[in-house]
């Protein structure tokens, strides 16, 4: 198998006069800011690659990435593979707790940031971040080599580089490593590692998925797949999975100059007559009260967006994918499954998911490639399992035998993750498979359909966040007896994050607790949650209940009971 960098290369030669990368800016974010042809790219990335093996890099080194989508970063995270390094993605807006010790877990020896991520986080506008709650860490002083991005500004360290300036080394000039890495090429490197996300975990024990190029590669391919990615096209969207593979199929990613969430309005005159687009819940929710509010101004012509536009990376509920058919006709909505450490795994249409509601969370057939288990031993919660969303684990069967076989979903797939970085770095066996923490079954038609958590994890954006980490912590808080986090669903598919404590001395155990939004515990516990729980996890809410309803033979408490009773405080209707 070549490496996935080996192909787009491929591509981009045998084509180079095309337009391969289209960043959008300006004030409106309507303006064509910049154009990368096919022929551009792969000189660029090439010499990229060689400038950064004559500074110094190795195969195997890790590079902190902090680069918002342009052609600059884009044209540099390739060059990293290209030159055998890995990329890390770590969020800047973390604790620095947290991100220090994500730093010490991953080890790397290059950051590659933008020079006004410096400026805000050790420059002269460090003050101005901090005025706005964003406690950054100082990237000017980890002690790796540093690379940046945009003109340099205080605050960029002494002897960082700027990435354009990698560029004018001719490609093949960079110096021969011990390892053979001097000139340009990583074929046959497919195993190495390419990609370190993370996803969750604590200061103590931070989690990161890491990927192959064999597996990055896998997962690009699939996407191409699931958005029926042609030459020529373009696939409007700030998410590499979908730009990436446009580009290896010969299209024209199309990069939008903000987040859909952040500039709604750009991205909707841009991503219209686009033929893909690929966008998270919160930015489809974002991009359909921009187009319903035109129409409410005097619209007289359904809204045009893409041919096709697949939501993922979170839950993708019915209720948003039936306002997205209403706003978007004539878009084709597809709903894509997965996790970081297998993604995507299944894909669904928005008839086909709404259709089949009544059943449970329908995502799909597995795609191509993809094993499916359903682990009936790992449910750990039967009561949650049966009747939840719908399903009560009877009607038609799954393997013929009268009754449908619910259990964890298990996955395998050419998009398999290699492991989590602190078990490989210990020297650990790779993974042969990804649980899910999904309860689900396979229906006649062998469709997966989803019918509850096997764990206490809550989705907010992009970020699994588990309970069990944080909860322990919480109620040792003064005042509190109990603690307990739960995730309230909201239309598009997220979850708002609702902390429930009780607090000592509390005598009341029966009947339908009481909750309260402002009291003297919640305001407390407020403020001193920050101390206590990881950045990514902090609550959107804290209150304050009489007791906590309990259920189950192990009476321990009952969180699905909590989300409907915190529900109307929050002011959220549930999906």
């Amino acid at each position: 198998m070549t490496h996935f960098v080996d192909d787009l290369l491929a591509v981009a030669r045998s084509a180079p006069d095309l337009v391969a990368l289209r960043w959008f800016g300006g004030r409106d974010g309507g303006r064509v800011r910049e154009e990368v042809t096919f022929g551009s790219l792969a000189e660029r990335v090439e010499r990229t690659a060689s400038g950064l093996r004559a500074q110094g890099m190795e195969p195997g080194d890790r590079v902190l990435f902090s680069i918002r989508p342009r052609p600059e970063g884009v044209v540099l995270c390739l060059a990293v593979l290209r030159a055998g390094g890995a990329v890390v993605f770590v969020d800047p807006g973390s604790t620095p707790e947290l991100f220090a010790a994500r730093i010490a877990a991953a080890k790397p020896r290059w950051a590659a940031t933008e020079a006004l991520l410096y400026a805000a986080s050790s420059g002269p506008l460090r003050g101005v971040a901090r005025s706005r709650g964003l406690l950054l860490p100082d990237y000017g002083r980890l002690p790796v080599r540093h690379l940046y991005t945009g003109a340099w500004l205080p605050g960029v360290p002494r002897g960082a580089r700027r990435v354009t300036s990698l560029g004018r080394v001719a490609p093949g000039s960079g110096r021969a490593s011990a390892t053979g890495a001097g000139a340009p090429g990583v074929t046959g490197e497919a195993d190495r590692e390419a990609l370190v996300v993370f996803t969750s975990g604590t200061t103590s024990d931070p989690k990161a998925v890491v990927h192959t190029a064999r597996t990055l590669g896998g997962m690009l391919g699939l996407f191409a797949r699931v958005g029926d990615l042609k030459p020529a096209q373009r696939a409007h969207t700030d998410q590499m999975f979908l730009g990436l593979p446009a580009i290896m199929a010969g299209g024209t990613w199309e990069i939008p100059a903000k987040a859909p969430k952040d500039a709604p309005e750009a991205f909707a005159r841009g991503v219209a007559g686009a033929d893909s687009s690929f966008l998270v819940p919160a930015d489809v929710t974002a991009l359909l009260d921009v187009l319903e509010t035109r129409s409410r101004a005097g619209g007289t012509t359904p809204a045009e967006g893409p041919a096709v536009l697949a939501v993922g990376a979170a839950p993708v509920t019915v209720a948003l994918l039936e306002r997205g058919r209403r706003v978007l006709p004539g878009t084709r909505w597809l709903a894509v499954y997965g996790a970081t450490e297998i993604l995507p795994a299944a894909v669904t249409d928005a008839d086909e998911k709404i259709a089949a509601a009544a059943e449970g969370d329908l995502v799909g057939h597995p795609l191509d490639g993809t094993g499916v288990r359903i682990d009936p031993e790992a449910a750990s919660d039967p009561e949650a399992a049966a009747g939840a969303d719908g399903a009560d684990g009877a009607g038609e069967p799954a393997g013929g035998d009268g009754e449908r076989v619910v259990g964890e979903l298990v996955l395998t797939g050419p998009s398999l993750m290699a492991g989590y970085l602190s078990d490989l770095d210990a020297g650990g066996p790779r993974a042969v498979e990804h649980r899910t923490g999904d309860l689900a079954y396979r229906d006649v038609e062998g469709r997966i359909v989803l019918v509850g958590r096997n764990r206490d994890m809550i989705i907010r954006g992009t970020v699994n966040i588990y309970p069990g980490l944080f909860e322990p912590r919480l109620r040792d808080l003064p005042g509190v007896a109990d603690a307990v986090m739960v995730g309230v669903p909201v239309p598009d598919g997220d979850e708002r994050v609702v902390l429930v404590v009780t607090a000592e001395g509390g005598t009341r155990t029966t009947g339908t607790p009481e909750i309260r939004a402002t009291t003297e515990l919640t305001r407390s516990v407020a403020d001193q949650v920050g101390r206590v729980v990881d950045h990514g996890a902090l609550p959107d809410l804290v209150v304050e209940a009489s007791h906590l309803p309990l259920a189950g033979r192990s009476r321990k408490p009952d969180r699905r009971a909590l989300v409907s009773l915190v529900s109307p405080v929050t002011g959220t209707v549930r999906a």
